[in-house]
């Protein structure tokens, strides 16, 4: 989902990332045939820790490769075009804000997973049809530097209309909404709390209210647009030590409500209290989910694969792994994990068909009145 520069560090910690393998070539073909190989499709912050997938693979007898196939919305578009002949089994990362955009595809085979009656009734999204099993939870929130704040005796912003208050203005960095899923998320959040004031013509959306509105505002107010997640937090963000000296000017970013546990976990010597904090009413719930890929070549390897994902023992191993929230009831993140990045309580949300009806529509009519 996110986290790459911190899950690079937990690489060093004995977490498995396992490094992209090359889609075509022997070693490619060997592993779609071979019965007791189970090739799993991620995005780049995969993230397991090595004696959990060990045990999945004694108990099972299978072996698992990983693909690592860049950020999630290049690893799902990637995914839809060699859909007829797919790189792997599995595919994992595809989450609600390009959901539609997998299912309308036909990208994945219908499998209800062993273990489903232990997830949560509001991370089912395909209801019925069980194209996707969910198998995480985030919140796309700002997060603030705490020390800019402190110094500047400025209390930071603690909701979406906040935001576009002066005291705020050349303060808040955010992720493209075409090419990164917080940039998106971030979006789709404005959309649900102020509505759609446009048209579907972006020429005209720019005269409405609504998000478009709150968006102008956002851009007179000094917003700060880059590409990814990692370019936001790491380059621009003034908060993230990031595993270097922090350079960036920007004290507020688009991030996650689960990144404050990150800096202090990682960061020698551990401080008492996380140096960023999180705008809890600027957040948008996130949820991932995995899926057997139409034309797997190994379907029982799969569906054992996906059983795994949503077994309590691949739950509790992923918070601190890839720093999100399980969604098995039952599961329990890790004390430290909880303290530091608690879950957004009332996160806007916005029901899949919505997205899917708006999302493409959106996204260019923010691109023009954003990015031009």
């Amino acid at each position: 989902m996110h986290h790459k520069t911190l899950v690079a560090v937990a690489a060093g910690l004995g977490l498995l990332t396992l490094s992209s393998l090359t889609a075509c070539g022997s070693s490619d073909g060997k592993a779609s045939t071979d019965s007791k190989t189970i090739t799993l499709v991620s995005h780049d912050s995969w993230a397991v820790s090595k004696s959990v997938l060990k045990d999945f693979e004694k108990r099972s007898g299978y072996k698992v490769k990983v693909l690592n196939d860049g950020d999630a919305g290049q690893a799902v578009n990637k995914a839809i075009l060699t859909k007829d002949n797919p790189q792997g089994d599995v595919f994992f990362g595809v989450d609600n804000t390009l959901l539609s955009r997998a299912l309308d595809n036909g990208l994945f085979q219908p499998y209800e997973a062993k273990g489903l009656g232990t997830v949560g009734a509001e991370y089912q999204l395909d209801k019925g049809k069980h194209r996707v099993t969910p198998i995480d939870y985030g919140d796309i929130c700002v997060n603030y530097d705490k020390a800019y704040f402190s110094t500047h005796k400025l209390t930071p912003p603690q909701s979406l209309d906040d935001l576009v208050k002066p005291e705020y203005k050349n303060l808040l960095v955010t992720e493209n909404a075409s090419t990164s899923s917080p940039g998106l998320g971030f979006l789709l959040g404005s959309a649900a709390r102020y509505g759609d004031g446009g048209t579907s013509r972006s020429s005209e959306a720019e005269s409405g209210g609504g998000w478009q509105d709150y968006w102008k505002k956002l851009k007179a107010n000094g917003v700060k647009v880059v590409d990814g997640w990692e370019q936001a937090y790491s380059d621009e963000f003034s908060g993230s030590a990031g595993g270097r000296k922090a350079h960036g000017d920007r004290p507020l970013v688009v991030s996650y409500a689960s990144s404050p546990p990150a800096e202090v976990i990682y960061a020698k010597p551990k401080p008492d209290t996380a140096p960023t904090g999180v705008s809890y009413g600027t957040c948008f719930r996130q949820i991932e989910f995995a899926g057997l890929l139409s034309n797997a070549k190994n379907t029982e390897g799969g569906k054992a694969l996906i059983d795994f994902l949503v077994s309590k023992e691949f739950q509790e191993d992923m918070p601190l792994n890839m720093y999100v929230y399980p969604v098995v009831q039952g599961a329990k993140a890790p004390a430290e994990f909880t303290k530091y990045g608690a879950a957004a309580k009332d996160p806007e949300t916005m029901a899949p068909d919505k997205i899917a009806a708006n999302r493409d529509q959106w996204v260019k009519s923010w691109t023009s009145l954003v990015l031009k």
